[in-house]
């Protein structure tokens, strides 16, 4: 996995994730359960959006799901990978400029940072941020923390291609790894992310970004979720990095969870 270290985080590295869901407060009570994050409801000027963290560092956001304006519909269950910006201005531009998506333009989120959100050339749907006061994730690679984040794509030279020209990511296959069309997403020379297929998607699944959350145990991770009525995608199974398992929470969010071991 990554060795991201969470107090910078150079253009272009996942950097923070947060979950769009119907039901916040009970997105909020399964998580806590889950994996151990304390949050609560955030202030109505920022939309309620609540900062969750683990062992008192932020961790991971979730905010209630609204339709932008009425008669819209009420936007998916998912979490959403943020990619590290100098300038988001900038970087909305070349994202534009490179064949990707604008689907929300850059905003400014009090004093703490500014964002949006962006879709790539084959769908993919991500966001950037650029950090004023708060760069990201202060906790990663820790167990009930990020670790890794994945895109899923339908076109891997195309999106090779919109990444490293609009983010400066540079993708690379995984030599010796034991997965076939798999790449890294580096920065400076380090892998930050990794991108794979659509191979063996369920039909209908768009091109996306999976998160990756660390546990210390997969298995009993996957059995307290289910017992808090989750569903499993892919139960938990051994690969090179560790032993991992994709799984929904209750509302539907997509999401992975895996202990990793030594590389």
């Amino acid at each position: 996995m990554a060795e991201v270290t969470a107090s910078h985080y150079p253009p272009g590295t996942p950097c923070w994730v947060d979950l769009m869901a119907p039901d916040q407060q009970a997105a909020l009570d399964f998580y806590r359960d889950l994996f151990g994050w304390q949050g609560e409801i955030g202030p109505p000027e920022f939309g309620g959006y609540a900062m969750c963290t683990l062992n008192g560092k932020p961790v991971a956001g979730i905010m209630k799901a609204v339709p932008m304006k009425e008669g819209d519909p009420t936007p998916p269950t998912v979490w959403t990978t943020y990619l590290a910006s100098a300038d988001a201005d900038a970087t909305q531009a070349a994202i534009s400029a490179a064949g990707g998506t604008v689907m929300f333009p850059v905003m400014d989120v009090g004093t703490v940072g500014r964002m949006f959100v962006a879709a790539d050339p084959t769908g993919a749907v991500f966001g950037v941020w650029q950090p004023v006061d708060f760069y990201g994730a202060q906790v990663v690679n820790e167990p009930g923390a990020l670790t890794w984040n994945e895109l899923h794509t339908s076109d891997i030279p195309a999106a090779s291609a919109f990444y490293q020209r609009a983010l400066g990511l540079v993708s690379a296959p995984m030599e010796g790894a034991g997965m076939t069309d798999y790449h890294s997403m580096n920065v400076d020379g380090r892998p930050v992310g990794g991108m794979t297929t659509m191979e063996g998607a369920p039909p209908g699944v768009p091109p996306h970004w999976l998160t990756y959350f660390a546990v210390d145990d997969t298995d009993s991770v996957v059995d307290a979720l289910v017992k808090a009525k989750g569903n499993v995608l892919v139960p938990p199974f051994d690969f090179v990095a560790g032993r991992m398992a994709v799984v929904q929470d209750p509302q539907g969010a997509v999401f992975a969870v895996i202990k990793t071991v030594p590389m």
